[in-house]
């Protein structure tokens, strides 16, 4: 594309560029984003973008796409967001963003680059496997509603969140592949007041969102039986009687999703893939 230039993404004012993400997710897969202006920085903390490291196409000082980067600990990047403006969309500026990520982080002797995207979206599941992601895991969301836990709960250790977090990065070290908004880098960031719940291998983090509502931020359970992530959700549907329980499109299913899904939870419509990119040789 003619004139295109790249930019790191701390050199535009922050009112531009996120003006430039609701441009672009105005028509998203799942909705539009409803951020203001207030709510940016914590969007990206949640995201973990670093700023110096994430990029902007521009064209004649207006800005045409991005790509929002992440470190994820010292040998792999994560693309966090990539966008691109309507109008932009078609212009070659998103695979120059990609191709610029790619190129950088093996520059920098990283082992690999990831990211998350809708199954369902196809273009962008295009791009990225004709730029060499392979597919991972599928990253599933679920909901069940009015939830109840008939009988004697199984027991639950409460942990202090500092707690949780250091069991959540050794198992971060551990397990290859975890979505980082399901770890402690990102969940830091979240404004909710978290709980913690342990019980033998398994972590659940969680926080009442709204009067009845219950969101699941983390559930870790490294035992490919689950049965103690069944018994740590059991024991949040005794704790919150008839609330509705929601896990985000970040579960993985060898990890705690098969529980979930032993307990009724439904699957929603649309899930993530998480894939993967290996650099160098």
């Amino acid at each position: 594309m003619h004139d295109l230039t790249l930019v790191p993404g701390d050199q535009l004012a922050p009112e531009l560029l996120h003006a430039a993400f609701t441009a672009a997710f105005a028509d998203y897969l799942i909705g539009p984003f409803q951020l203001s202006l207030e709510q940016w920085p914590p969007f990206l903390g949640r995201q973990v973008a670093d700023l110096d490291l994430s990029r902007v196409a521009m064209q004649n000082g207006e800005p045409l796409a991005f790509a929002l980067v992440a470190p994820r600990g010292p040998m792999r990047w994560r693309l966090a967001t990539m966008g691109a403006l309507p109008a932009a969309r078609g212009s070659g500026a998103a695979p120059a963003l990609l191709d610029d990520f790619i190129d950088r982080a093996t520059a920098s002797g990283l082992e690999a680059v990831e990211l998350e995207v809708f199954a369902q979206n196809e273009r962008a599941l295009r791009l990225y496997q004709g730029r060499g992601f392979t597919v991972r895991h599928e990253l599933h969301g679920y909901a069940l509603s009015q939830a109840t836990f008939d009988g004697e709960a199984p027991s639950a250790d409460e942990v202090d969140l500092p707690t949780a977090f250091g069991l959540l990065d050794e198992t971060d070290q551990q397990l290859p592949d975890l979505p980082l908004q399901v770890t402690p880098a990102s969940l830091r960031a979240l404004p909710n007041a978290l709980q913690a719940l342990r019980r033998g291998r398994a972590l659940l983090v969680f926080s009442v969102t709204a009067p009845a509502l219950v969101t699941v931020h983390s559930l870790m359970d490294r035992d490919p039986a689950q049965a103690d992530a069944l018994a740590l959700m059991q024991h949040l549907l005794a704790r919150h009687p008839f609330h509705e329980i929601k896990v985000p499109q970040l579960q993985r299913i060898d990890v705690g999703g098969q529980a979930l899904r032993q307990l009724g939870f439904q699957a929603q419509p649309l899930h993530q893939l998480l894939m993967v990119k290996p650099l160098g040789s």
